[in-house]
């Protein structure tokens, strides 16, 4: 698996289209829809909806890359 970027969102949860930009995993909207096809996981299961509600500790896999939430008042793994 690819290092894992850890990304701090403002709020509790995001959703999986916002997160995949955020992280520069997707660079537009056609890009999300294009690497949700290709496919992408959430802590370790196939997910296809762009509107997935991630919250704090959830993985996501695409591209080749990984990222992980950290939501507001969270110290991160290992805390």
């Amino acid at each position: 698996m690819a290092t894992v970027n850890e990304i701090r969102i403002a709020s509790d949860t995001i959703r999986l289209g916002q997160l995949l930009k955020l992280a520069g995993i997707a660079q537009s909207g056609g890009a999300t829809k294009a690497l949700l096809s290709a496919g992408v996981r959430v802590n370790g299961v196939p997910e296809t909806r762009r509107g997935r509600q991630l919250r704090d500790g959830d993985l996501v896999e695409a591209g080749g890359e990984a990222a992980r939430v950290v939501a507001a008042g969270s110290a991160g793994p290992g805390s």
